[in-house]
């Protein structure tokens, strides 16, 4: 149980030193000469490589997101989180730095590519478990189907829970946006990360986690036991990576 938590302890800890680090480059004046040698070299846009981190991050916690690991014991209380903790602060950054540059519009585009992409993934994994293997693979099939038949379960869950979530975000880092203007990135970045954090924790927990072969007391103690430090760990996380909001906003711009 240390251990988890030590681990924890360890990310925010990184997490925190490189948000510094974040706002210390924010501070140079060579910082955007490096970044466009650097995207400049590796002849990337800007855009789809923000893009593309998007998507794959969002991939990331479909496919590994099936995982918890207990945090600590609170009496009877058990509190867990996803691995996907690590990681979906980096979606909601990603979303709010292409609203910020490029508006609402661009952002939805992106998420609605990610919808797609969520989609595909549900399509195939259904797919792919229900082939018959070759011998050379029968022995690995029952844990293949393990992984790939809970992927399937949460992508579907995902989907619903990503789909509310993220459109939730944009509109109300948009509407923020109209009302405050270019003003407190900060403020705008987390009040809509909070909301949407807990529509898209609430919603996926729910219909990934809930089990019918338990009684609705085991999967309210379950659920909310797993469902309510993983949405606060991610309210930490995003005012925590907040800096990297106005790091990519920057390095986006110029």
């Amino acid at each position: 149980m240390c251990q988890e938590a030590n681990l924890l302890f360890s990310y925010t800890c990184l997490t925190i030193t490189f948000s510094h680090f974040s706002l210390a480059i924010l501070k140079t004046s060579r910082y955007n000469q490096q970044m466009q040698k650097v995207t400049s070299a590796l002849n990337i846009q800007k855009f789809d490589l923000l893009s593309a981190f998007y998507i794959t991050c969002v991939m990331i916690s479909e496919l590994m997101g099936a995982k918890t690991f207990p945090i600590t014991t609170i009496g009877s209380f058990h509190l867990n989180a996803t691995v996907v903790i690590f990681i979906l602060p980096f979606i909601y950054a990603a979303n709010d730095i292409i609203v910020e540059v490029y508006g609402k519009e661009r952002a939805q585009s992106i998420v609605r590519s990610s919808l797609f992409m969520i989609f595909f993934l549900l399509l195939f994994s259904l797919l792919a478990t229900h082939l018959p293997p070759s011998k050379r693979f029968f022995t690995t099939e029952s844990a293949y189907e393990t992984v790939f038949s809970i992927s399937a379960r949460f992508s579907a869950a995902s989907l619903i829970a990503f789909a509310i979530s993220e459109f939730s975000d944009v509109l109300i880092f948009a509407r923020m946006r109209e009302k405050l203007g270019k003003k407190k990135l900060w403020f705008r970045t987390n009040v809509s990360n909070f909301v949407s954090e807990f529509l898209d924790t609430a919603i996926f927990m729910t219909l990934a986690f809930y089990a019918l072969d338990q009684s609705a007391f085991s999967n309210f103690s379950f659920i909310a036991g797993i469902a309510i430090p993983y949405w606060l760990l991610r309210c930490v996380m995003s005012i925590i990576e907040t800096p990297l909001v106005y790091l990519g906003v920057k390095w986006l711009r110029n």
